[in-house]
């Protein structure tokens, strides 16, 4: 019989990220499950912009011994509007208090679009795409290869609000605000193959359950075994120093969301959540609304489901998983911080 952990049952994943402090948790969680196949991370402006996101992302991959993984940037702004990034979420280089050293690679030579696309041809039916930023990039994939739905085994998506307040505008989630167009152009690219696996999107409606406390953070510590200088632990602790302080200003709390990690660990145990088939449009043209995933709850549209809308979490299970994997991850990876 063969081991759950073989590679044959491995879960091949491209991560496209806009890294930021919950992004570099969700790599790090990704490096430290070893079911996870990471294929190759792709990267968009958002958080911070992108050409910072692929230093970010290069650099947290080399800590976390993984710079065998292709890291690919992507396009650098959104599909129709200007730019706007989040430095008073992330801090200016979008990992908050933390610095980590230059990274000692540079990134492939391809097109992130060209990455998810070339990849899922090469395993048709078996990688995973998990987005935890801004929509772009696989917008502009889906614009280069219509067929990309049919080509993966499937989509999980950190994206949109659909019974719960926005965290950008009253009732918009970051990634889709950032670019409408894109999340927009998702929906219906993947509506044009309708025996394809239907997107699943964990809005803020389940990853602000997914809340890290500092009692999470000393669990982690524990199950590292808290070894004097460690450059995870290290890293991981000036990131969310600032994360949790952003949280207590706004949100009456001293804690973080950590959105991204969430998504990761559904798309690698699906079971984690819970969702329901609904029709989703993104407002595009609202003067309020700009951004907002309007669902039609009551299917009064009477048209097909196009989206997997996650309406429970499992959080106790997630943070189980993730004090244990990365917190072995740590204990692993005795790098001392420079």
């Amino acid at each position: 019989m063969m081991s759950p952990t073989t590679v044959s049952s491995r879960v091949p994943l491209i991560i496209d990220v806009d890294t930021g402090i919950d992004d570099s948790l969700a790599l790090l969680y990704a490096c430290a499950s070893v079911e996870a196949d990471v294929v190759a991370v792709t990267c968009v402006s958002g958080n911070v912009a992108a050409r910072q996101v692929v230093t970010n992302t290069l650099a947290l991959l080399e800590l976390a011994g993984r710079s065998d993984v292709e890291v690919a940037l992507g396009r650098e702004v959104p599909l129709v509007r200007p730019l706007v990034i989040a430095p008073e979420t992330h801090g200016p280089r979008g990992i908050g208090y933390a610095t980590l050293p230059d990274p000692a690679r540079a990134p492939s030579d391809r097109h992130a679009a060209d990455v998810i696309i070339a990849e899922a041809r090469r395993r048709p039916g078996e990688v995973t795409l998990v987005t935890l930023g801004p929509l772009t990039n696989l917008a502009v994939a889906l614009e280069r290869e219509s067929a990309l739905p049919t080509l993966l085994r499937g989509l999980v998506m950190m994206a949109g609000s659909y019974r719960s307040a926005g965290n950008t505008a009253p009732t918009t989630e970051w990634n889709v605000a950032v670019d409408p167009e894109a999340m927009q152009a998702v929906l219906t690219g993947w509506e044009a193959h309708p025996n394809a696996p239907r997107p699943v999107a964990l809005g803020l409606d389940v990853t602000e359950r997914a809340k890290m406390t500092p009692d999470h953070v000393a669990a982690l510590h524990q199950r590292a075994g808290d070894p004097p200088a460690s450059a995870v632990l290290g890293f991981i602790d000036d990131a969310l120093r600032f994360y949790m302080e952003f949280h207590s200003r706004y949100d009456g709390f001293y804690g973080a969301f950590i959105h991204d990690a969430l998504a990761v660990a559904a798309a690698l145990e699906p079971s984690l959540v819970r969702s329901e088939s609904l029709t989703v449009e993104v407002e595009l043209a609202g003067t309020l609304t700009s951004g907002e995933t309007v669902t039609d709850w009551r299917r009064v549209w009477g048209r097909a489901p196009n989206l997997d809308v996650c309406v429970e979490a499992d959080v106790e299970s997630f943070f189980e998983r993730f004090i244990e994997r990365v917190g072995r991850l740590a204990a692993e990876h005795p790098n001392v911080a420079s």
